[in-house]
């Protein structure tokens, strides 16, 4: 009796195979990103604009510069008179009664006169007029060095903001620190000193130069010419009339809007009211009334006609 030969059963794993080239797909998937990538960066990238400097600044915009200096030596500018948490000039913003800063107090301590003028001045060689100058202004008394800017700044204004034109006057020292103080800065030199002032051994902290140019009228110019003022949405916006954080569009929104766009406080109410309506959301399920709103406006029954469409035929 001959025995059949068994059939080979066959083998549940294996699957078959075909020719395959790898390196062929990954060099066209490569080639296809790429071109995806410089085509999607040409046409929806915003734009690499060079970093704004003080030196930019004094070489564009000497006049505005001095004067800005001059509000920062006579304790006259925006950061001088800020408040918490640079200094105690005054209560900052307030959220009705509650002044939010004074809760934290003077955490970063600027005194403007030492910070952007008189340390930099003194950190750098100067020539004799300039130390002479130096000397004079912080041995004389504090009436008499408010009587100096105060003139100063009385004889800018007179000249429309260019200290070229200024007529003579008692100024005592200032207008030769002032010059002393552009020189420096149109060398390039004023910033370094101010990232270097707190010490750090690591130059990350741009406080100071940043607070500095908010103080002059040249960083709001720009600002406002690629529509980044909060007048324009600015805070929504990329560099220029590009959109950019569209996220951030409620919290924009505020600051179009009467009261928030003129008050004083504007930041503070503008933070009080996104506090409360993030609160707000946090908390519908337990607010009656609200909780209740998509039962009344049934906007489900759209987002889910199939189902309800379903369930009627089974009716």
């Amino acid at each position: 009796m001959s025995r059949r030969a068994r059939t080979p059963e066959p083998d549940p794993y294996s699957f078959g195979s075909r020719p395959y080239d790898l390196v062929k797909e990954f060099t066209i998937a490569l080639v296809a990103v790429l071109c995806l990538t410089i085509v999607f960066a040409t046409v929806f990238s915003s734009p690499d604009d060079h970093p704004l400097t003080i030196a930019t600044w004094a070489k564009t915009d000497s006049a505005d510069f001095t004067a800005t200096a001059l509000s920062e030596l006579d304790s006259t500018s925006g950061t001088a008179t800020y408040g918490p948490p640079y200094n105690t000039a005054s209560q900052g913003q307030k959220l009705g009664p509650l002044a939010l800063a004074n809760l934290a107090g003077v955490t970063y301590p600027i005194d403007t006169a030492q910070v952007y003028i008189l340390d930099p001045l003194k950190s750098a060689p100067q020539t004799a007029p300039v130390s002479s100058a130096l000397s004079q202004y912080t041995t004389a008394s504090a009436d008499q060095q408010n009587t100096w800017t105060g003139n100063y700044s009385d004889a800018i204004t007179k000249a429309n903001g260019d200290p070229t034109k200024v007529a003579k006057g008692d100024y005592g020292p200032v207008p030769t620190l002032l010059e002393a103080l552009l020189t420096q800065a149109q060398a390039g030199s004023l910033d370094g000193q101010l990232l270097t002032e707190s010490g750090d051994f690591y130059q990350t902290d741009y406080t100071l130069p940043l607070l500095f140019l908010a103080d002059g009228s040249y960083l709001a110019s720009l600002a406002g010419q690629d529509h980044l003022a909060g007048d324009q949405w600015g805070m929504m916006n990329e560099t220029g009339n590009y959109p950019g954080q569209a996220w951030l569009w409620l919290y924009t929104f505020w600051y179009q809007v009467s009261p928030y766009d003129h008050s004083d406080n504007g930041d503070a109410l503008v933070w009080g009211t996104m506090a409360i309506l993030t609160l707000a959301f946090v908390f519908v399920p337990f607010i009656p009334g609200l909780r209740s709103i998509p039962r009344y406006v049934p906007v489900y029954r759209l987002i889910w006609r199939r189902h309800y469409r379903e369930l009627r035929t089974r009716e």
